[in-house]
């Protein structure tokens, strides 16, 4: 289920598709890295460290580069060495299976 998920191309959700309920968001968590968090069944978090500011902001300049070409977008906190990425679908207030895929890509980086 890993592969495919990754495999998977982000598709636009429209106002009014419900959120993943709680068992769902645990059967793909069981996919993603132990690294990434949920937050109260609507985000999906992460924080990656890196050794210097450079590396850290190639990381997110690809990380926008592939939320472009996925057309979802995270939220991203630049900081010296560290960047948190959130996902969250904004339409649907809570998340979608587009958050996790997003997910396995971003690891991917």
């Amino acid at each position: 289920m890993a592969v495919e998920l990754e495999n998977k191309k982000c598709v636009p959700c429209s106002i009014g598709d419900t959120p993943l309920n709680h068992n769902d968001i645990m059967s793909f968590m069981d996919i993603v890295s132990d690294e990434w968090e949920v937050i109260n069944d609507v985000k999906l978090q992460r924080t990656f460290k890196f050794k210097n500011f450079k590396d850290a902001l190639e990381f997110t300049n690809n990380l926008g580069n592939l939320a472009e070409n996925e057309g979802h977008h995270p939220d991203i906190m630049l900081s010296w060495g560290k960047v948190v990425v959130s996902f969250t679908t904004h339409k649907i207030h809570g998340l979608s299976e587009n958050d996790f895929i997003m997910a396995m890509k971003t690891d991917k980086l």
